[in-house]
């Protein structure tokens, strides 16, 4: 692990504005008073205290299992991963790809129900058009590939869900995520990032607004806060550059995400249910990684804690102000940033979800509140207040206005809905419409006859 760290230390960021790098002083004694995971009480005393980029190795720092009223980790870990694989799109594939895509881009909602892709597990939709390079796009809840022909790019680019990551650790997701593309193409090369996101969720009493900009000591430009319904939610360092950074109320997002699976993590590692989890995540793209001298998915995970120290301790840091000092890089840091920049990510003791389907299905919530939202209107339409009543009539109305909308159609009532479920399975990837053993037989009759005709001399 010590062998990347310091290549790790070195300049990235092309949008400095200010050295963020503290004095060596100032690290040693850093370096003394986090050593072994001692936190000053007095705030006051902790406030004398500076982080060190380069001298303290996180593993010597804040364990992992620190709880106490002022820090409370949870989890941390990968949250996204970009990888992308030099290699050769099977000419099988591009061809039944090409037509599936074709039917992706019907005018016809049930038509567009057949454009799926089954590999293993995974049922995968096909989208209607490409991205860039990459003529063909698949997706379910695990993995979003886009294929290119191309023998100048790579020939799957593969974004690997947060919510996959949850339920597999990232080497384990990339060697499920191999399984699929062996059966799409060839793999020349190992997998390389072309993206990571790394988060560490946790609880703090902290008031995230109580600081201003000045107390961030980093090397981009942009610093921006934010609020939702006038509720402070985050802060964003660093937007659209190689590395970013955000600091935000994750509870409050996963309101509006409906990621509600982080939910269980979080009560697993302690979370008592009420408190607001704030998230720290960095974004790092690949000119980052490539310029630290990794590339490839194995360098970048035996390489993590070199990643978060040089994110957190020479491109960002939040700090305590001093006026009387003009040397920005000498403040000391802010107690809540000594316990997240020294996480410990050599150790791996995250809990993982034991389910995961790669279905993207919605909630009860999503669909009982539309349906509801239907039923009571009915009722109160006609004036209805028992809900057995009401259920029943409103059953006996529904079928009958769509038996004459599919009638209209040309269809029964049960192919009406069959075309129904199929639209939505497709988005879903929970039923595959296809009957691919038909299509295999037509293929072999297809094959088998211009075969004889070959033959016959036609």
């Amino acid at each position: 692990m010590n062998k990347k760290v310091d290549v790790l230390s070195s300049d990235v960021s092309s949008e400095q504005t200010e050295s963020a790098e503290p004095s060596r002083d100032a690290t040693r004694a850093s370096a003394a008073a986090w050593r072994g995971g001692e936190v000053e009480q007095d705030l006051d005393a902790s406030h004398q205290s500076e982080s060190s980029p380069q001298g303290t190795p996180p593993s010597n720092t804040v364990p992992n299992n620190c709880n106490n009223e002022y820090f409370k980790l949870l989890r941390f870990g990968v949250d996204s991963l970009y990888l992308s694989y030099p290699g050769e799109l099977l000419p099988e594939v591009d061809e039944e790809l090409k037509e599936l895509k074709q039917v992706a881009q019907s005018p016809e909602l049930h038509e567009q129900a057949f454009a799926q892709y089954p590999i293993n597990e995974h049922i995968f939709e096909v989208k209607s058009s490409g991205k860039g390079f990459f003529p063909y796009v698949l997706r379910d809840n695990a993995f979003h590939i886009q294929l290119s022909r191309s023998r100048s790019i790579p020939f799957a680019y593969v974004q690997i869900s947060s919510q996959y990551l949850t339920h597999k650790a990232p080497l384990d997701a990339e060697k499920s995520l191999q399984l699929v593309l062996k059966r799409l193409g060839t793999i020349e090369e190992s997998a390389n990032v072309s993206r990571i996101d790394l988060f560490v969720d946790f609880v703090t009493p902290e008031n995230m607004e109580s600081w201003d900009r000045h107390a961030w000591v980093t090397r981009a430009s942009a610093i921006n806060n934010y609020s939702v319904e006038r509720e402070f939610s985050g802060w964003m360092i660093g937007a659209g550059g190689v590395i970013s950074c955000r600091l935000y109320n994750k509870t409050l997002e996963i309101k509006q995400s409906k990621k509600a699976y982080l939910l269980e993590l979080w009560h697993k590692a302690g979370w008592n249910g009420h408190d607001p989890v704030w998230r720290l995540e960095f974004q790092l793209k690949r000119e980052v990684l490539t310029q630290k001298g990794l590339g490839k998915l194995t360098e970048v995970m035996d390489n993590l804690n070199g990643l978060w120290s040089y994110a957190t301790t020479e491109w960002l840091r939040l700090t305590l102000p001093n006026p009387e000092d003009k040397t920005r890089s000498r403040w000391p840091i802010h107690p809540l940033w000594g316990y997240l920049s020294s996480v410990d990510w050599q150790t791996d003791n995250n809990p993982l979800l034991p389910r995961f389907t790669s279905a993207r299905i919605p909630s009860n919530e999503m669909i009982f509140r539309g349906a509801l939202s239907s039923l009571v209107s009915f009722m109160a339409r006609e004036q209805i207040t028992n809900f057995d009543h009401g259920f029943a009539a409103y059953k006996l109305a529904f079928c009958q206005h769509f038996e004459e909308k599919s009638f209209n159609l040309g269809l029964s009532f049960d192919d009406f809905i069959r075309e129904k479920i199929a639209i939505k399975a497709r988005q879903f990837n929970t039923i595959l419409n296809r009957d691919i053993e038909a299509e295999e037989k037509a293929k072999l009759d297809k094959s088998a006859t211009e075969y004889r005709k070959q033959s016959d001399g036609e």
